[in-house]
């Protein structure tokens, strides 16, 4: 694979209103994972490490952070034609609109990746967990002499319903393809996906929302042939298969879609796992993030049990248990975590400021003293105070709260909220 032959558009979302409250003041993309990194760290990372630096993010909701994100993170040499930009969607005289979809998206961008010299366009997700060599893809789609490529990965039939399904042929290529199938109709849908996918029940292909596009088929589709059209696996995938050659190159690594709360909960637990699925201690898949400068974690007295915890914090819990702990964290004396992610906050608060606050009577930034608290997310620059008991689980009915959101029984600490002495959830 030719590197400059190669560009790349990352897809920020729409609202991610699934995933409120965390994006209720940034965007899907930016939202904290892992306890150190953001989301759209992960397409670019799995960018950089196949080879590609000419990287365009699409974003219009909340974009503030993710601009800062971007700008403080990717910066190539001088000597380097690499780039990662924020495209932020326009008003402009012919298109006064929104993005209106996927496909609406990438067809606003063109009036911007015009100019650059590249003869496939890589289009990515922002809200995916995965670890992924897209010289493979390049190479195939090369290979197949596809018009385009669709990523694809085996899925179970309880999945199925949430993706573009697809079947191909011995060759495969892709012969059908339907948008979030009805259960009824999966039977029709099956693949033969391999022995090993097989024997876990993943017996249907799923597009991965990841695509190899040669450039003049992505404009013509998008400037003449579809040039009303605004996403792409309702509308511009079904009607390409009959008339261009598109292939499918089946990916069976660990890979997540991150749409809700609850995938995303689980998937930031799984990295506490003895051999976690996705493997952020690869020296050949490096995950890339802020540099911050941030001190070693200070742990004293805390029994620790399936943690992550990041640079920045001070620990003084009696327990931690499968967490992720984000940076800059701080937990006091007696506190007990389990089954939660905390994802930190961006500052430390000087001693003037911790005198401040109690003075005031509100709780310093982290977690306070003999509290306990599991199946929690607690979002960034969150205050709780001693004595403090928040309990998720599936007893909870749904719930969005000044403070506080419950999704499928898994309590959201909103960004900034401040927990009282004893509060009990």
């Amino acid at each position: 694979m030719n590197t400059k032959s190669v560009i790349s558009i990352v897809l920020g979302g729409g609202a991610g209103s699934r995933l409120y409250p965390l994006t209720a003041s940034r965007s899907k993309p930016a939202v904290p994972i892992a306890g150190k990194y953001r989301l759209v760290d992960i397409p670019i990372s799995n960018c950089i490490n196949s080879g590609i630096n000419r990287i365009l993010v699409l974003t219009q909701f909340n974009s503030a952070s993710l601009n800062k994100h971007i700008k403080n993170t990717y910066q190539f040499s001088m000597f380097s034609s690499g780039f990662v930009d924020i495209l932020a969607a326009e008003q402009t005289p012919d298109n006064p609109t929104w993005f209106q979809g996927t496909a609406d998206a990438v067809r606003q961008s063109l009036r911007h990746i015009g100019s650059y010299e590249y003869d496939y366009v890589l289009i990515l997700s922002g809200d995916q967990l995965y670890q992924m060599d897209f010289s493979a893809i390049i190479d195939n789609h090369l290979a197949q002499n596809a018009d385009l490529t669709i990523a694809t990965i085996p899925v179970t039939g309880r999945e199925a319903t949430e993706f573009g399904i697809l079947k191909t042929n011995e060759k495969n290529d892709i012969t059908t393809f339907v948008e979030k199938p009805k259960a009824e109709v999966l039977p029709d849908w099956v693949s033969d996906t391999g022995h090993v996918m097989q024997g876990m029940g993943r017996n249907y292909l799923a597009s991965m929302g990841i695509y190899v596009f040669n450039r003049k088929l992505l404009f013509d589709l998008l400037q003449e042939e579809h040039k009303d059209a605004t996403d792409f696996g309702k509308e511009i995938i079904p009607s390409c298969i009959d008339k261009y050659k598109v292939v499918s190159f089946q990916y069976d690594g660990y890979w997540t879609d991150i749409g809700n709360i609850h995938s995303f909960f689980e998937a930031n637990l799984a990295l506490t796992m003895d051999i976690p699925h996705f493997n952020l201690f690869n020296n050949e898949k490096t995950v890339y993030t802020r540099a911050r400068m941030l001190p070693p974690a200070k742990i004293s007295g805390t029994t620790l049990e399936r943690t992550l915890i990041a640079d920045g914090c001070i620990i003084h819990a009696s327990r931690i248990e499968n967490s992720v702990v984000g940076i800059r964290t701080r937990i006091g004396n007696g506190t007990t975590v389990v089954n939660s992610y905390i994802m930190g906050s961006d500052y430390y608060e000087t001693l003037a400021e911790i005198q401040h606050a109690e003075h005031i009577g509100i709780p310093k930034i982290g977690i306070g003293e003999r509290c306990y608290i599991k199946n929690v997310i607690v979002d960034k620059n969150v205050r709780i105070g001693n004595d403090v008991r928040i309990n998720g689980g599936e007893h909870l009915d749904k719930a969005d709260h000044p403070l506080y959101a419950v999704k499928d029984g898994i309590v959201v600490i909103k960004k900034g909220a401040i927990i009282p002495n004893g509060f009990v959830i």
